[in-house]
């Protein structure tokens, strides 16, 4: 199973709550790492870091969510790339940004090409 996360409102975090990511303040500078547990010490000085949001772990997704979220970003992708025919050599640029933004939505496919 996975983990899943969001983007919460500093207002909606709690104390114990799992970074899912490296946060980050305005300047780049690394506050705090990915998996780190908030305590209410570190919330409280985040606004002086002008941190509004903070990305964190909601927990372990079944593996129904995660398929129809799996189907979710297809349909999008398909969707915004429409008008794209992927086998059109003369359209090399979108079909690999459709390429990238595939992999970054749904990952890469389990199997490789040799």
């Amino acid at each position: 199973m996975t983990g899943t996360y969001h983007q919460l409102a500093l207002a909606e975090v709690r104390p114990g709550m799992v970074l899912s990511d490296v946060l980050l303040d305005v300047q780049g500078q690394v506050l705090l790492p990915q998996g780190a547990v908030l305590t209410e010490a570190m919330l409280a000085l985040m606004p002086r870091h002008g941190i509004e949001m903070l990305p964190v772990e909601t927990g372990a997704v079944s593996p129904e969510e995660e398929q129809a979220t799996r189907q979710h970003h297809e349909a999008r992708i398909a969707h915004l790339f429409r008008k794209t025919d992927p086998d059109a050599g003369a359209d090399w640029a979108t079909s690999l940004l459709q390429r990238f933004v595939r992999d970054f939505r749904i990952g890469r496919p389990e199997h490789h090409h040799e």
